[in-house]
């Protein structure tokens, strides 16, 4: 045996903090504003407060990492907060003209299915603009939600339909943060080990570089506008789930939060870079931001201020980190 056999084989903890690194920051500073606002109100350090900021990041968080797809790809996706409003209206609906929860879910779930393919048939094979096509189809699903009910919110009768988002597959763990778990460990497999998942970068960074080597580039665009549809309608059932109410408005901020969401979690816009736990982190820290602006008493109008500075900020940072 030489001296090199009987070496501790290195430890990968570096390789982790520095793949990593830009996550650590973002985690930071989400402590950072906790204890910040824990200071003016300590009520914002409880765990009823980390529950509360959870279960309402739940469905941006779903939301985000649809979107983080698209935006490695180097597209945009405007439609998802459309999509997520239309969803909950179709499922409700659904529900109260006699499906039962899973038949009417599958309904939902088929409206970011639908509209996730029209974004990518139009954009892949037509080949239009993603802003404008995902423009359109933002406008459509939104017009769509008002319709098909005549602009009345619709509540959920089913007494078993709340357990979908609030209930535990596994004891003592809600399904809201099951599903965020799941879909992020996935995700970031996927991205990060899969040869198809790193498809999505190669797209993002150089489109004819990646059709050269042979990446099916339409058929990559596609997937990621699938794929971001079906987790904003994913993320209105939960919602839908959890209030049991379905609101044809109830999805027109957070299309943006998603994108602010992604990019403060440090995907760049031009596409090419980003990951499933920086979007979840990024999705995390709007939560709390408006969480703090409530508990604290600012008017929360100022919400979209604070936002847009947090967008503003990391769209900056990844600037001059570029440079």
């Amino acid at each position: 045996m030489t001296s090199n056999d009987s070496l501790p084989p290195a430890p990968r903890a570096p390789s982790i903090l520095s793949a990593y690194r830009s996550e650590m920051a973002i985690a930071i500073a989400c402590i950072a504003l906790l204890v910040s606002v824990g200071i003016f109100v300590p009520a914002a350090l409880s765990a009823g407060n980390f529950a509360n900021i959870l279960q309402a990041s739940a469905p941006l968080v779903i939301m985000s990492l649809g979107v983080l797809v698209v935006i490695i790809t180097g597209g945009i996706d405007l439609s998802v907060g459309s999509i997520f409003s239309l969803t909950g209206m179709v499922t409700a609906l659904a529900m109260a003209n006699g499906l039962g929860d899973v038949s009417a879910s599958l309904a939902g779930l088929g409206v970011g299915l639908v509209f996730g393919s029209i974004n990518g048939a139009l954009i892949t094979l037509v080949g239009l603009a993603p802003f404008v096509v995902t423009l359109i189809t933002y406008a459509v699903a939104a017009s769509l939600a008002f319709i098909v009910t005549n602009g009345r919110s619709l509540g959920v009768d089913s007494p078993d339909y709340w357990l979908f988002n609030s209930g535990q597959i596994i004891p003592s763990l809600p399904n809201f943060v099951l599903f965020c778990l799941l879909f992020t460990v996935a995700l970031e497999f996927v991205l990060r080990k899969v040869t198809a998942g790193r498809w999505f970068y190669s797209v993002g960074s150089s489109p004819m570089a990646a059709y050269l080597l042979g990446i099916p580039v339409k058929r990559t665009r596609f997937a990621a506008y699938l794929i971001s549809g079906t987790m904003a309608s994913f993320a209105g059932l939960l919602t839908v789930s959890y209030i049991l109410n379905a609101e044809a408005t109830a999805g027109a901020s957070l299309m943006l939060q998603a994108i602010a969401a992604v990019v403060i979690g440090g995907a760049s816009l031009s596409g090419g870079s980003g990951s499933a736990v920086g979007a979840v982190l990024g999705a995390l820290m709007i939560t709390i931001i408006q969480n703090g602006v409530n508990l604290i008493g600012i008017n929360s109008f100022w919400q979209g201020s604070v936002t847009g500075l947090a967008i503003l900020v990391a769209v900056l940072i990844d600037r001059f980190s570029h440079r």
